[in-house]
């Protein structure tokens, strides 16, 4: 077995991959744009070279974690790409939050070349390397080779269908995220209008055993109590992922009203300002607009 593993994006999610693979002793074959995910690699351990092209011809697990569909269209398909340069036999693991759609594109021409493609979406925070949860889609076929890879960062790797349907189950689930996040900041903002102590009022909820009670409001209210906006998942993630979320829902023919309205609320955050805050940041929205 191979203890070469690639690795293209280097960030939030990416490095913390790298800091479980390399004391595992694997050695990491990274590529990132930005000179300060690259500086950060190095100083975990990798080799970083300049180009997909590069990490394909050094490794044949290759793993992604970029921000959106075109920048891992442009890893995969571009000029100086992974299929520029991989052989038969390279197993491609996308765990970037992106649709499905284009994840099927980029499979579809990846088996032209005898190259397995996997998406394999994150559930959990970076902080939780080592116990993510991966609904993976694709060929279950491949996923034998890139498994003892990817039991370093997560916990369940759980085939979930074909190629997309990772992608799938990651979009629902952030959408779900929206949901609660908007709620959340909604009732912590009126509590405050009407008198009552928000402090008071997550400490009765999250002691209550209600059902009303998840993890992410128990995480969302301290937060928001205490104007703790550093970032768990920021406004832009969300807004992007939600964005990705709602499209997907129109390519089958649904609109949803409570998507679609959460996402108004993601904007707005977004143009006051708000985005590279955590989500916990929209309640600064519901506030503004209770004091109109």
């Amino acid at each position: 077995m191979s203890k070469t593993v690639g690795l293209v994006g280097v960030g939030i999610m990416g490095s913390q991959m790298a800091r479980k693979l390399v004391p595992a002793g694997y050695a990491v074959i990274a590529r990132d744009i930005k000179p300060e995910a690259e500086a950060r690699a190095r100083e975990i351990g990798c080799t970083v070279v300049g180009s997909p092209a590069e990490v394909a011809r050094q490794a044949d697990v290759i793993l992604l974690s970029l921000p959106l569909p075109e920048d891992v269209e442009e890893v995969v398909l571009g000029a100086d790409g992974i299929l520029s340069a991989a052989t038969s036999g390279t197993v491609i693991v996308d765990l970037s939050t992106v649709d499905a759609f284009s994840t099927q594109r980029n499979a579809a021409k990846a088996k032209e070349k005898g190259v397995g493609y996997l998406d394999c979406p994150v559930l959990g925070r970076p902080q939780g390397c080592g116990k993510w949860t991966l609904p993976t889609g694709g060929d279950a076929s491949h996923l034998p080779k890139a498994k003892p890879i990817l039991d370093n960062v997560a916990g369940k790797i759980l085939p979930v269908g074909p190629s997309g349907h990772g992608n799938i189950v990651k979009l629902l689930n952030n959408m779900m995220f929206g949901a609660i996040n908007s709620i959340t900041s909604e009732v912590f903002a009126l509590s405050a209008k009407l008198g009552m102590e928000p402090k008071l009022l997550f400490g009765t909820i999250a002691d209550s055993g209600a059902a009303t009670v998840s993890n992410l409001f128990r995480e969302l209210g301290p937060k928001i109590v205490n104007d703790d906006w550093s970032v768990l998942f920021s406004v832009d993630n969300l807004h992007k992922d939600m964005r990705l979320g709602i499209a997907m829902a129109k390519e089958v023919g649904a609109g949803f009203l409570v998507s679609e309205a959460n996402q108004q609320l993601n904007a707005k955050a977004r143009e006051a300002g708000f985005g590279a805050e955590d989500t916990a940041a929209v309640v600064k929205v519901c506030r503004a607009m209770l004091k109109k």
